[in-house]
């Protein structure tokens, strides 16, 4: 099983509650976001295209725990930019575990094996390690020969080391399904624990545009690995109801609310995809943000994503009320064979609007209205015998 099974029984839990408490909308996934900086720049990432002044920004690990406070949800993934850049990374990760949360910490590998050290196995705590494929199709994606290498070399010496693993695959168009289904054969062989995976979403600032994924190709992609797939045992970190949905077999509506995003701009609106603005407290994002105008269906810019960030907590939400339906998926496998059910219509969508450059700007004049934090100056009086030092007022 790719969750353990305490995490599903108090994920499970949780969700019955809000279930139970009549909460319409409720997080499941805290997405924290510490950093936008990185050590690759991914032709399909849309995650780095900032000034620097902007990379340069990080969440305290006081911040980071109380985004945690804020949201309440059970499960928590830190992501980035490249968490592991991040100097107070191993305190938050610990901070998080000590209060019982999931923690989930996606990272690209290069820095994972140096890092190992730092962090200790624990039933709460998962890396995440992004592999888009074999060794050329993710040097393809990740625009650097080597990464595939070093992040399995430092996926087997976390394995050796107790740690859980789990990989982040993420698949674009022109993918093989054959070639995916021996991918997935081989990590299953490395002992990794579990598999995510979804179609890459189509960032508007990603440097290649050509190779997103329309939903229908994503449906026939995915359909054709699990075809491969059937009786392999595949081990995934995900709601068997999410893997039928992207098989072409959920009608499911985005639910973005489900995996809110903390970034250094605050909370972002709407979705860990989708920037369209920012919020001061999880409160303000929850309550004030026009949710209906999101979505397939809703907007253009939604009009052909997939992801999991949008439609896995759909997908746990119906498990609820649903359970005799995703015991049959679990036990027989996403269906490859039967009619898909019909798209969402997109003829009521809402234009798109970019807002990129305002959101830079705005937050370039905040950064530049900050006043310098300088520390304590040290005069030196020289004496006949000896200098001797004195701390001057910083304000001085």
């Amino acid at each position: 099983m790719a969750v353990p099974l305490m995490q599903a029984v108090r994920v499970g839990r949780y969700v019955v509650k809000q279930h139970l408490m009549k909460r319409k909308r409720y997080p499941l996934v805290l997405m924290l976001e510490p950093l936008f900086r990185c050590n690759l720049a991914c032709a399909g990432c849309g995650k780095i295209d900032y000034p620097a002044q902007i990379l340069n920004q990080r969440l305290s690990l006081q911040e980071c725990l109380d985004a945690d406070a804020e949201c309440g949800a059970p499960v928590i993934a830190i992501a980035g930019g490249e968490p592991l850049l991040h100097k107070e990374m191993p305190q938050i990760v610990k901070g998080l575990i000590a209060r019982k949360k999931y923690v989930y910490l996606c990272t690209n590998g290069l820095l994972l094996e140096k890092k190992l050290d730092d962090y200790e196995p624990s039933p709460f705590f998962s890396w995440d390690v992004h592999l888009d494929g074999d060794p050329q199709m993710h040097d393809s994606s990740v625009c650097q020969e080597g990464v595939y290498d070093r992040a399995v070399a430092a996926i087997r010496k976390a394995k050796e080391r107790g740690f859980r693993v789990s990989i982040n695959c993420t698949l674009f168009d022109g993918a093989d399904p054959k070639r995916v289904a021996a991918f997935f054969d081989e990590v299953m062989a490395m002992g990794v624990d579990g598999v995510m995976t979804a179609p890459g979403y189509a960032y508007e600032r990603a440097p290649d545009q050509e190779h997103f994924l329309n939903r229908q190709k994503t449906k026939q992609l995915f359909r054709d690995i699990f075809r491969y797939g059937k009786g392999k045992k595949w081990r995934f970190t995900q709601s068997p109801l999410f893997l039928n949905f992207l098989a072409g077999n959920e009608n499911y509506h985005c639910t973005p609310w489900g995996k809110p995003l903390r970034t250094v701009f605050g909370w972002q609106r709407p979705c860990y995809l989708l920037g369209e603005g920012y919020a001061k407290s999880f409160k303000e994002l929850m309550d004030d943000t026009a949710w209906d105008q999101y979505g397939t269906g809703a907007y253009e810019k939604c009009a052909d994503c997939m992801v999991h960030s949008g439609y896995e907590s759909t997908a746990v939400m119906d498990a609820v009320k649903r359970p005799w339906h995703i015991a049959k998926v679990a036990l027989f496998g996403p269906e490859t064979e039967k009619p898909m059910v019909p798209e969402i219509s997109l003829a009521n969508q809402r234009p798109a609007e970019y807002k990129y450059e305002k959101q830079v700007a705005d937050q370039m004049a905040e950064i530049s209205s900050r006043k310098p934090s300088r520390g304590p100056r040290v005069r030196v009086h020289k004496t006949e015998s000896k200098p001797q030092a004195e701390i001057a007022d910083a304000a001085d």
